[in-house]
C-alpha cells in the first residue's frame, strides 16, 4: 500500500516533468540482482498531458519518497523504469 496519495504522486510529476497526469494503472514490478530479492512493488503508470516529448511516467514510493521515470528511450515498462533508478542496473 502507498503511503502517498494519488495527489502527491500527481504534485511530484508535475513538479518534476511539467506536465499534468492521469493514472492508467498499477503494475507490480519483483527484480532480482546476482539472484537475491532486490526491490518490490506496485509501479503507477501514468498518462502525461502536455510534455512534450513523453507521454507515459512510471512513479512509485519507498519510506514515503516519490520516483517518478519518464517512458522514453529504453525505458518503456515499469520493469525498465526500476531498472533504470536502482544502483544495480
Amino acid at each position: 500500500m502507498n503511503r502517498v496519495s494519488m495527489s502527491d504522486f500527481k504534485r511530484a510529476i508535475r513538479a518534476l516533468y511539467g506536465a499534468y497526469s492521469v493514472l492508467l494503472g498499477c503494475d507490480f514490478v519483483t527484480e532480482t540482482f546476482k539472484g537475491e530479492p532486490g526491490w518490490g512493488g506496485n509501479v503507477l503508470v501514468f498518462e502525461l498531458l502536455g510534455h512534450p516529448t513523453a507521454s507515459k511516467c512510471f512513479a512509485w514510493e519507498v519510506d514515503g519518497e516519490i520516483t517518478a521515470v519518464l517512458a522514453e528511450g529504453p525505458v518503456q515498462t515499469a520493469v525498465d523504469a526500476v531498472r533504470t533508478s536502482t544502483r544495480w542496473a
